[in-house]
């Protein structure tokens, strides 16, 4: 399950920059053409963030569809999935977006004065 060492590599790629600060919230943009099961990311997330400042964080993800542009015929249209093949019969096609993953955001621990 290569989601286990992605949702590693956001919670090192959080802390790298958080330090100790305790953080309430994560939200990750995840194509849905980026070959990662959000829900896999969602259970992951629970296990590696414990006994980090992590812990007990939110983790909202995002999951922008597929965009594709026909290189033969120029339309521009939705990508479900990775059949990269147009209405007109090409399958010369370009992914313009479904790709993304990405750390979108992370939200602090507002400190008890």
């Amino acid at each position: 399950m290569h989601e286990l060492s992605i949702t590693q590599s956001v919670v090192d790629a959080v802390t790298e920059r958080t330090g100790t600060a305790s953080v309430t919230g994560v939200r990750l943009r995840v194509g849905r053409l980026a070959g990662v099961v959000p829900d896999a990311m969602r259970f992951c997330f629970e296990l590696v963030t414990a006994g980090t400042p992590l812990e007990g964080a939110v983790l909202e993800i995002e999951e922008p569809e597929g965009r594709g542009r026909c290189r033969t015929c120029h339309a521009e249209f939705p990508l479900p999935d990775l059949v990269l093949l147009c209405d007109c019969g090409s399958a010369d096609v370009e992914v313009l977006a479904g790709r993304e993953l990405a750390i979108a955001s992370v939200v602090l621990a507002t400190p008890v004065r």
